[in-house]
């Protein structure tokens, strides 16, 4: 929490500061200086994680920065001009250097929005179907999705199935996923209890029901998934899908029950080893069905769509011919 505050938080408040202080001899002076506070601050936007604080606050960031530069922006209008002293050079190098770390920070947190370099990509139906929804982790890279660290460390690689997953909160009225920053009731969590549907039309392969939801941050690293269903789908039954941290008690379905977009499975929970309520989901290739991370992991994209952390999804169907049973 300390790194994130001070990646998020810390460090951009002292790059408004900088630009609400000082004076731009010239307009190269002004535009390395903002040019290093946008980049870093947009950066933060595409990668961070804001659940502690709502959504919109880097967007809120931004607007301030971009006020503070189009502020000082008259006073830039000089002629540029060799630096005549040392410390001017020195300056230009500074701000030069600046911008250019901020430029770098938004490469390589806008790298994790493209599609990884892989042979299938799954296309699936959101899984939940009332509510705003907010990405945690999705993407290509670990800077936006933990997950993808899977990939190549040999210390989770019987969690290499998961490398792809999604981690989905929901956001109430003010944008927050919960009341308060941190609560205890699980009660609090604008997602718990919602409701969780197939993301694809196939077979249930395993469900897992009977472990009580945590309360946050507590975790049970023995069950991984926690809750779960686990549905086999694709043209030729070749994808396993793993809905997991399920409410207790909830799943609705039995191993061999061929299940449509229609009916309910469970409810979102925190079972397992889950910080907080959320859903989380993957796709990868069949393996052993006792074995449910090991397999060939697969990249996923809901309604036509490649979700990576800080996407934002209105789910509102019309729920009428809903199967619940």
């Amino acid at each position: 929490m300390l790194m994130i505050f001070g990646v998020q938080i810390a460090l951009p408040a002292v790059l408004l500061a900088w630009q609400a202080h000082g004076r731009d001899t010239n307009i190269v002076y002004w535009a390395l200086k903002h040019t290093a506070a946008w980049s870093y601050i947009y950066a933060t936007t595409v990668a961070g994680l804001w659940l502690a604080a709502p959504w919109y606050a880097p967007h809120a960031l931004m607007v301030v920065s971009i006020s503070l530069a189009a502020r000082t922006l008259p006073g830039a209008f000089r002629l540029w001009r060799q630096p005549r002293r040392g410390n001017e050079w020195v300056v230009l190098a500074a701000r030069t250097g600046a911008a250019a770390v901020g430029v770098a920070a938004l490469g390589v947190a806008l790298q994790g929005r493209a599609l990884p370099a892989a042979n299938a990509i799954i296309e699936l139906e959101f899984p939940l179907r009332s509510g705003r929804y907010y990405i945690a982790n999705g993407g290509a890279t670990t800077l936006v999705n933990e997950h993808v660290r899977m990939l190549s460390s040999e210390r989770f690689r019987r969690f290499r199935g998961a490398s792809y997953g999604v981690d989905i909160v929901a956001l109430n009225a003010f944008g927050f996923r919960a009341s308060r920053p941190a609560p205890e009731e699980l009660e609090e969590y604008a997602i718990f209890g919602d409701a969780i549907y197939p993301p694809c039309e196939g077979v249930v392969v395993r469900v897992e029901d009977w472990l009580p939801d945590l309360v946050p941050p507590a975790v049970d690293r023995a069950h991984v998934a926690g809750n779960f269903v686990m549905l086999e789908c694709g043209p030729e039954d070749d994808v396993q899908v793993l809905l997991a941290h399920m409410r207790s008690n909830s799943v609705k379905v039995h191993p061999g029950d061929y299940v449509t977009l229609d009916t309910k499975l469970g409810e979102v929970g925190n079972s397992g080893n889950s910080g907080e309520p959320h859903l989380h989901i993957h796709a990868q290739r069949p393996g052993e069905i006792w074995q449910l991370f090991t397999a060939e992991p697969l990249p996923i994209r809901f309604d036509g769509r490649y979700l990576v952390r800080n996407d934002r999804i209105t789910s509102m169907h019309d729920r009428d011919d809903i199967i619940d049973d």
